[in-house]
C-alpha cells in the first residue's frame, strides 16, 4: 500500500545514503528509530542552499523540506528491511530552516515533509513536530529535518 502511494506521487525513494560526518543515519533502540537530521540531498547533491524566504522561494522551502522527508523515509526503508508492515507510526519529526530573523513561516515550510509522510502513510504518517528557524545550517542547506519513529 505505501509503495503504491510512493508510486503514485511520483517519488523514488533513494539508497539510504552515507553520512556527512561522523555520526549514522539512523539508529534503532528497541522499537524506536531515530533518523538524524537529513539535509535536501538528491543523487549525493545539495539541491536546495540558501535562507528561504531570501535565497530561495517559500515554494522552493517546501520542496526542500519534501526532499528532506524523501531521505528520512530512506533511513526508515533501509532500518526495517523493506518491510513496510514493520511501520508502527511516526512519533516526531524536528525542522529546522535557514532564514533571516524577520521569517516567519517556518511551519509553512516544514509542512512539506508533515504533508508528505501523511499523504504517504495515512494515519501512521501523523506526528507531533516542531519548526523553528536558524541563522545558519550546515553547508548552507536550507532546511534540515530529523525524525522519530516507532516500529515493530
Amino acid at each position: 500500500m505505501f509503495e503504491e502511494n510512493i508510486k503514485q506521487l511520483g517519488i523514488e525513494i533513494p539508497d539510504m545514503p552515507a553520512a556527512l560526518a561522523n555520526y549514522v543515519p539512523f539508529k534503532v533502540s528497541d522499537s524506536i528509530v531515530y533518523v538524524s537530521g537529513q539535509a535536501p540531498v538528491k543523487n549525493g547533491k545539495l539541491i536546495y542552499k540558501g535562507k528561504v524566504g531570501k535565497d530561495i522561494s517559500i515554494d522552493e522551502g517546501i520542496k526542500a523540506a519534501e526532499l528532506c522527508c524523501v531521505n528520512i523515509i530512506a533511513a526508515l526503508k533501509k532500518s526495517i528491511n523493506g518491510d513496510w508492515n514493520r511501520l508502527e507510526t511516526f512519533l516526531k519529526l524536528g525542522g529546522f530552516v535557514n532564514c533571516n530573523n524577520d521569517f516567519y513561516d517556518q511551519p509553512k515550510i516544514i509542512n512539506g515533509a508533515s504533508d508528505l509522510l501523511v499523504n504517504i502513510f495515512g494515519e501512521q504518517g501523523k506526528h507531533a513536530r516542531f519548526a523553528v528557524g536558524s541563522n545558519s545550517l550546515p553547508m548552507n542547506i536550507s532546511v534540515e529535518i530529523d525524525a522519530i519513529i516507532k516500529i515493530k
